[in-house]
């Protein structure tokens, strides 16, 4: 049995890790969209299923990027496809988007809520303060 380093956040439906996770996930779980959170990210072949959806990690004021790409996973997981959704190492930004996909799918009710329960799920997720800082701003009621 083999372990995998990636995780799903929804059952069968939306999987979260790392980049270098991307292919085990193509393979193992016929994605049919990666949402490349990476803004590092600069070799992304044009005819793959990826979405570069970039945050910058470790700057302020990423609310439009954070809910970009937490709007794109939740519509295309309504719209009946897999997606998987890495950043680098599958921590901040992935647990980011992570986090505000379960509040924005009524599978958590809080901001404190959804990141125990992405943690439980992925235990390497760490999200900083002004990651956190953007979900209070777009989940205000969470």
């Amino acid at each position: 049995m083999t372990t995998k380093n990636y995780q799903e956040l929804i059952e069968h439906g939306i999987f979260i890790g790392g980049a270098d996770d991307a292919l085990e996930v193509m393979k193992n779980e016929k994605v049919d969209v990666i949402v490349d959170l990476r803004a590092e990210s600069t070799n992304i072949p044009s005819d793959s299923n990826r979405i570069h959806c970039p945050i910058v990690d470790d700057a302020d004021q990423q609310d439009e990027s954070v809910n970009k790409a937490i709007n794109l996973v939740v519509n295309s997981y309504n719209d009946g496809q897999k997606v998987f959704v890495h950043c680098g190492g599958g921590s901040n930004r992935t647990g980011t988007v992570a986090i505000g996909t379960l509040l924005a799918l009524g599978k958590a009710n809080t901001i404190a809520e959804a990141e125990e329960k992405a943690t439980a799920i992925r235990p390497k997720i760490n999200v900083k303060s002004a990651m956190k800082d953007s979900l209070r701003r777009i989940f205000p009621d969470a």
